[in-house]
């Protein structure tokens, strides 16, 4: 039987084409880590399956990953089982939410993942194969397969694969791990769980006030979950972006503090749509709202420490990316790794 096809017809691909696992690739693979190949990691919901460092190096071959890449995988999939991520909810969940990835710190850069032109594909191999090793270990370990455990009604190409670097060479600022308190030459990787990227295109803006009012519009959209319960966010920067803030003497603080400030929508607009549910629907957000007052201002970001604030793509586009959370259950874990 021809090998792809194989895999194919045990349904232990993500629908493209997979690397054949065989002894000598993952011997090969577990070069890359100090880890032993018995250990395990932990269960991967919702199935439960078992995921040793064993089983993380066969998905990893099959995802077209390198030895060296094994670390940044590793801890990245530490954190999609920490029980603050919640994987099960993930997996299950009807919307198109994925577990983003991001990376900081100098291993990132050694091993050629990419923060900079096109950092969200295609065209970089480390970007799109570490990623790709962590959504065929949510199938084939977790068992989260569209239509049986997984039901989203559209899914999205981010599920397939969805991890980046900050584009801490660009930043005009220091980096989102050091904004957490870790050090610039700390290797960290946080997972936070989001909905696909939207574009935010703006090449007409000279001031951080009319930029910043842009990206806001776009964090409070009706038809975004985060206008209707807490959740995580992510507002990506892009490079160009980035610096005309920085350039006008805005810190990344004072941008984080802005868009917390600007990103919302008053009850009465609310009220026009989406899944506005009344009083009800209010107990879902964790701060006091007065859903009688039309002129009431709900935030987006409710609680600072969910919106995540990153700068990545390149310098010569004048384009961001916002990302909306999932849900108050299902949250972003940061930790550092070590080679």
């Amino acid at each position: 039987m021809d090998e792809f096809e194989f895999f194919f017809d045990k349904e232990w691909s993500d629908g493209l084409p997979v690397v054949t696992p065989t002894e000598e690739r993952i011997g090969l693979m577990l070069s890359g880590t100090t880890r032993e190949p018995g250990e395990v990691l932990g269960l991967v919901a919702p199935a439960g399956g078992e995921l040793s460092i064993q089983s993380v190096a066969a998905h990893a071959v099959m995802a077209g990953c390198k030895p060296e890449y094994m670390p940044v995988l590793i801890a990245g999939l530490e954190a999609l089982l920490d029980e603050r991520f919640n994987v099960n909810l993930i997996q299950a969940t009807t919307s198109a939410g994925a577990p983003f990835l991001l990376v900081n710190g100098p291993y990132a850069r050694e091993i050629g993942l990419h923060g900079g032109v096109g950092c969200m594909g295609p065209g970089f191999r480390a970007n799109l194969t570490i990623g790709r090793a962590v959504r065929l270990i949510m199938m084939n370990v977790g068992g989260g397969i569209p239509g049986v455990t997984c039901l989203g009604g559209f899914g999205g190409p981010w599920r397939n694969t969805y991890c980046i670097v900050e584009n801490e060479e660009e930043s005009p600022w220091e980096s989102y791990a050091e904004s957490k308190g870790f050090s610039k030459n700390d290797n960290v990787v946080t997972m936070i769980p989001l909905e696909g990227p939207v574009q935010v295109w703006d090449d007409a803006s000279l001031t951080p006030d009319r930029l910043l009012a842009t990206v806001a519009d776009m964090m409070s959209a009706l038809g975004g979950p985060n206008m209707y319960r807490q959740a995580d966010m992510a507002v990506v920067l892009g490079a160009q972006h980035a610096h005309l803030c920085a350039d006008a003497g805005l810190t990344r603080s004072d941008v984080h503090q802005k868009l917390l400030e600007t990103g919302g929508r008053t009850i009465g607009d609310i009220k026009r749509g989406g899944i506005w549910r009344g009083e009800k629907g209010a107990n879902r957000w964790p701060f006091p709202v007065d859903v009688h007052d039309d002129d009431f201002f709900v935030p987006a970001v409710g609680d600072p420490d969910d919106l995540h604030l990153i700068v990545a793509g390149s310098r010569g586009s004048p384009s961001s990316m916002v990302m909306h959370g999932i849900t108050v259950a299902c949250r972003a874990v940061t930790k550092q790794f070590n080679m």
